[in-house]
C-alpha cells in the first residue's frame, strides 16, 4: 500500500501500457507524449520539491497572503523551469542514460527525441517562462537571468565536481530571492537565509537520490556528493538535514513566526528521521522512497508558515 502510494506520488508511467497506446495514436501525439516525458510530466515531485520554498517565501515575503496573480505566476514558472531543468539535464545524460537502469527508458536515451528537439523544446520552455518573468519587477527579471545560468549549466557539473547537487540547491533556490523581490523590491538578509536553508535541504534529499543510481554512477564515471561521501553518506545526509531544520529555526525566529510553524517543524523533523532510518540498509527503492518523501517535508513546512501567517500579529 505504501509502495503504491508512493509510487502515484511520482506519478510513474504504466510504460508497457503506454507503449500499446502509442502504437495506435496519431503521430503528432505520439511526439507530445514523448516531450511530455522528457519534460517529465509524469513525474511531478521535482516540480513540487521547486515549489513549496518558491511558496515559503512568497507567503514570508507577504504580510499575511501573497497577491494571486504572483502566486500564479510563480507557480506556472516553477512548472516551466523544472521542466526546461529536466529537458537540458537529459540532453547533457544523452549518451550514459542508457546505462542506468532507472534513466534507460528516457526519450533521449532510446531516440524517440532528437537532440535538436530537445534544445528547441529547452529554448521554448525558458523563453515562456522569461515572458512570465517580465510580468514582475526589474529586479525579478534579472535575478531570472542568474537562475536560468545556473539551471543550465547544473546537468554539467556532475562530470566536473563531486557536488554537482550543491550547484541544483543553488538552482532550486533562485525562486526564494525572485519571490522576495517581487514582493518587497528588494531581497532582505532574511531571504539569503531562507536560500542558504533551502539549499541544504536540497543537498541533503538529492543526496539521498544519489544514492539510488551510486552503483551505476561509479561504473560510468559520473560524480555525486552520495559517492563523495562514500560510507558516510548518511551520517552526512542527517547532519545536513539537522542543519536544514537548525536555520529553519532560525528562520522562525526571524519571521517571529508563532506556534503553528513550530510545530510543523516537528513534523518535519520526524519525517526526516524516518527517511534516515529506512535508508539504513541502503536498498535503492528504500533510498528513493525517502527522497519521495521530502514532499511531505515541504508541504507540511509551508502549512505552518500559511497557519502562522494567517493567525499572526
Amino acid at each position: 500500500m505504501i509502495k503504491h502510494s508512493l509510487s502515484q506520488l511520482s506519478g510513474s508511467v504504466n510504460l508497457s501500457r503506454l507503449s500499446q497506446y502509442l502504437r495506435f495514436s496519431p503521430l503528432w501525439q505520439y511526439r507530445l507524449v514523448q516531450y511530455g516525458l522528457l519534460m517529465r510530466i509524469d513525474k511531478p515531485i521535482g516540480s513540487l520539491l521547486l515549489l513549496w520554498p518558491t511558496f515559503w517565501a512568497l507567503w514570508l515575503a507577504s504580510d499575511r497572503f501573497p497577491d494571486a496573480q504572483l502566486i500564479l505566476i510563480f507557480a506556472c514558472g516553477v512548472f516551466l523551469m523544472r521542466s526546461a531543468g529536466c529537458v537540458i539535464n537529459d540532453y547533457a545524460d544523452r549518451n550514459i542514460d542508457g546505462e542506468v537502469a532507472r534513466t534507460k527508458q528516457r526519450p533521449l536515451a532510446v531516440r524517440k527525441v532528437t537532440e535538436k528537439e530537445a534544445l528547441i523544446l529547452f529554448v521554448v520552455l525558458a523563453l515562456v517562462a522569461f515572458g512570465l518573468v517580465l510580468l514582475l519587477n526589474t529586479l525579478s527579471v534579472i535575478l531570472s537571468f542568474v537562475a536560468l545560468a545556473i539551471a543550465t549549466i547544473y546537468p554539467f557539473m556532475k562530470r566536473v565536481t563531486y557536488f554537482p547537487q550543491v550547484v541544483l540547491g543553488m538552482a532550486f533556490s533562485m525562486a526564494i530571492p525572485m519571490a522576495f523581490a517581487a514582493v518587497q523590491n528588494e531581497i532582505p538578509n532574511t531571504a539569503w537565509l531562507l536560500y542558504i536553508t533551502n539549499l541544504l535541504w536540497v543537498l541533503a534529499y538529492d543526496t539521498l537520490y544519489g544514492m539510488v543510481d551510486k552503483k551505476d554512477d561509479l561504473k560510468i564515471g559520473i560524480k555525486s556528493t552520495a559517492i563523495f561521501f562514500g560510507e558516510a553518506d548518511l551520517h552526512i545526509t542527517a547532519m545536513i538535514q539537522m542543519m536544514f531544520l537548525f536555520g529553519m529555526l532560525l528562520v522562525g525566529s526571524q519571521f517571529d513566526l508563532n506556534g503553528y510553524y513550530y510545530f510543523s517543524l516537528l513534523i518535519a523533523a520526524v519525517l526526516i528521521g524516518w527517511q534516515i532510518y529506512s535508508c539504513r540498509n541502503y536498498q535503492p527503492q528504500k533510498c528513493f522512497n525517502a527522497f519521495l518523501n521530502n514532499n511531505w517535508v515541504g508541504l507540511v513546512v509551508f502549512c505552518g508558515i500559511l497557519l502562522a501567517r494567517l493567525t499572526g500579529e
